[in-house]
């Protein structure tokens, strides 16, 4: 086996992945405290073409030296923007016809393996801070909550990681196509 080079993956400019079909997936960060956290989102939303990324509350947002390290200049190739509010946003977002989903734990929530995402469905997915999660108000707000089905004594994945797993779900179904 030889390693693949960056050349040879072929990848887009980032004027090529701006006119780019993406994924019908919008991602909020409900006060997300970790500006690295922020950063892996914006590395993952590139990889799989989500539509943009909305970042509420206390969630940092760029220019940050911080979300750079990790987000690797993802953060200038998919769109973003900031809401004071996770609440107003998720409004906002069904009123354009999203349907939006808690990433979380609660009652009723359907696990991510029994949870197939539906062609010309536009999803919204709420991931939440790294202590209390997507906050109930939040969640109140929400069509309903999906949860990453778990056996290890840890209640939780850490943020970012439950969003590559998350998005990763969403992409092998709605992958776009070039």
């Amino acid at each position: 086996m030889r390693k693949i080079t960056n050349e040879e993956l072929g990848r887009p400019t980032a004027e090529q992945f701006a006119a780019m079909a993406k994924m019908p997936v919008t991602v909020v960060l409900d006060n997300v405290r970790s500006a690295q956290n922020v950063g892996a989102f914006f590395r993952t939303g590139d990889a799989f073409a989500v539509e943009r990324i909305l970042l509420c509350g206390i969630t940092a947002t760029p220019p940050s030296r911080e979300i750079h390290k990790t987000a690797l200049g993802a953060e200038l190739t998919v769109p973003w923007s900031h809401c004071d509010s996770t609440e107003a946003c998720i409004g906002r977002l069904r009123t354009e016809g999203y349907r939006v989903f808690a990433v979380e734990q609660v009652e009723g929530a359907e696990m991510l393996d029994a949870f197939t995402p539906e062609e010309g469905v536009r999803y919204a997915l709420v991931f939440g801070n790294e202590v209390d999660g997507v906050g109930q108000q939040a969640v109140d707000c929400c069509d309903g909550a999906l949860e990453i089905p778990q056996i290890g004594t840890k209640h939780s994945i850490n943020v970012s990681v439950s969003g590559g797993v998350v998005l990763w779900h969403f992409f092998r179904r709605l992958r776009p196509r070039a």
